[in-house]
């Protein structure tokens, strides 16, 4: 040991001038601090060795326990999938005043729908912005997107983010082709998304969202498989402006019309829903993008069975607004203007007060406020776009409600024996992994000790792998990421949502007396349970 701490060291030093008291000292005594650290150092760099082989004990241990899975993890309790998941406390019974959006949060689409949006978006292209006809053969791939995803306007490339804005792994596609871990760095120079480069990503959150991603990706494959030149920012342009002149042309709202068994999904228990808040005394208004036609068509089809007769679904409601051009309608100054529903026609005269017989086009949230009357904190909405729907009244003061229906499916996985199964082992490999990390050994045993990180990586990945599997075949999970962390998808229901769920009717199930709030020891998503290590111990 004293040889050790005697032994000369060499140090770079500033500007290249020699470091005599390190060059020409003579050998320590133990009670120097210096001799005494290199003597630590060493004895931990011992104790270490044994610690890695400690770890490897109990990793063969572990996995010779793999196939056996305890009783522990079976009997742990499963989440909710038809749960109301809480970010911020609510108290139902301060809510005096509810309010919904239409499309996918009273109403819901078959898968039908992706696929009308979709062709219909391609044709346009092709016929109206002059792509190559080529394009035509692409289809829908439902396996393909999920929601929250982004589009680089610049690289051309669709990005799954992590709750911290860093491109998941195995969530970078250019084209239809997934780009390696080393790509990614390579293009983006780090998985970290700076705010520069943020600039260029377009998020894309809602339902309707499926069919523009999937098109994005197969317009850029359809350049790339011909070997042609272009700038992603022109794909994003004219394939977002096909996907809005879908909606805006009327196109995509006549042809549900006139299929109505086709596309819409009826889900009675919605207006049993809407039936008993008003049997409450509470006051409800409905507040959608769509045109009043699309919705009264809707609402009839879904109602024909609930014994409503002509327009009486309105009688649900307090006020209706359509096209109300959300999310310009949180902070502008737009006016209300009375729809005529016999002569589709708005008239000229202003709006002071709303009448439970009138449809409303357009206006603004501080016009609505001043003519209800209705506190922020009283007002609950509801949607399940977390920007356009819920990102403006959440800063007004609204209380907030995601409806997000990939939830249940989710859970339901989640809750599932294979999914759990890989979510131990992938918490006792971490577990495992920080005992390494922060273990000190000797050069002589750097081989050990690489050989067993090299062993845990490949079985976390592994873990990852089989979790991954089970959702979505390119990205994986909504609110996940594959290193466990929640998605940037997560990020913005945390932000923007009080509360979520995966319909309306489940808040059926809850006493409109609930007091909702988040559970203590969850810190960013309610619904993402963990299975500790602990009760995969072998012990």
């Amino acid at each position: 040991m004293a040889a050790a701490a005697a032994k000369r060291l060499r140090v770079p030093t500033r500007r290249g001038y020699p470091s005599p008291a390190l060059s020409t000292a003579a050998p320590r005594s133990p009670r120097d601090p210096r001799a005494l650290c290199t003597l630590s150092t060493t004895l931990r760099s011992g104790a270490g060795e044994d610690e890695i082989e400690r770890i490897r004990r109990e990793f063969e241990d572990a996995k010779r326990n793999y196939l056996s899975i305890p009783a522990a993890i079976k009997d742990m309790p499963k989440m909710n999938p038809q749960g109301i998941y809480v970010n911020k406390n609510v108290k139902l019974d301060d809510l005096h005043v509810y309010g919904f959006d239409y499309d996918y949060t009273l109403s819901h689409y078959s898968e039908h729908l992706q696929c009308l949006i979709y062709d219909l978006a391609k044709k346009h292209l092709v016929n109206e912005l002059k792509y190559p006809e080529s394009c035509l053969k692409y289809e829908y791939d439902r396996s393909f997107p999920v929601r929250g995803l982004y589009y680089d306007r610049l690289k051309g490339c669709l990005l799954k983010l992590d709750f911290f804005g860093s491109i998941e792994p195995d969530g970078c596609f250019f084209g239809r082709r997934k780009l390696s871990l080393s790509e990614i760095k390579e293009l983006y120079g780090t998985r970290h998304i700076g705010r520069d480069q943020a600039r260029q990503l377009v998020g894309l959150m809602d339902v309707f969202c499926f069919s523009e991603a999937c098109l994005l990706a197969d317009i850029v494959q359809h350049f790339i498989d011909a070997k042609l030149e272009f700038d992603a920012s022109y794909v994003y342009e004219d394939v977002n402006q096909s996907i809005q002149h879908v909606h805006r042309s009327g196109l995509i709202h006549r042809q549900i019309l006139s299929e109505p068994q086709k596309f819409l999904i009826k889900k009675s228990q919605v207006f049993r829903f809407l039936k008993m808040l008003r049997e409450k005394g509470k006051k409800l208004f409905l507040l959608t993008n769509s045109p009043f036609y699309f919705v009264d068509g809707g609402m009839r089809y879904l109602l024909e069975d609930q014994h409503f007769d002509g327009n009486s679904w309105r009688e649900l409601f307090d006020v209706v607004i359509a096209q109300a051009n959300k999310p310009t309608f949180y902070n502008s100054d737009h006016p209300f203007r009375v729809y005529d529903t016999q002569k589709d026609t708005l008239a000229f005269t202003a709006v002071d007060k709303f009448l439970p017989d009138q449809v409303y086009y357009h206006g603004c949230l501080k016009s609505f406020l001043q003519i209800t009357k209705w506190r922020g904190p009283e007002v609950i909405y509801f949607g399940d776009h977390l920007l356009s729907d819920l990102r403006g009244p959440s800063k007004a003061g609204w209380r907030t409600a995601a409806v997000i229906r990939e939830l249940e499916d989710e859970i339901e996985i989640q809750n599932g024996d294979s999914y759990r199964f890989q979510q131990a082992k992938l918490s006792i490999i971490h577990d495992l992994l920080g005992k390494v990390h922060a273990t000190v050994v000797s050069t002589e045993k750097g081989q050990v000790y690489r050989a067993l990180l090299d062993e845990l990586n490949a079985e976390r990945r592994q873990c990852r792998s089989g979790m991954r599997d089970l959702f979505n075949s390119s990205f994986g999970a909504t609110f996940l990421t594959d290193t466990g962390r929640e998605s940037s998808f997560a990020y913005h229901i945390h932000q923007y949502a009080d509360i979520y769920t995966s319909k309306l009717e489940n808040f059926l199930s809850y006493a409109p007396e609930s007091w909702l709030h988040p559970p203590h020891d969850i810190k960013i998503m309610p619904h993402n349970a963990k299975v500790p290590a602990s009760l995969f111990s072998t012990s």
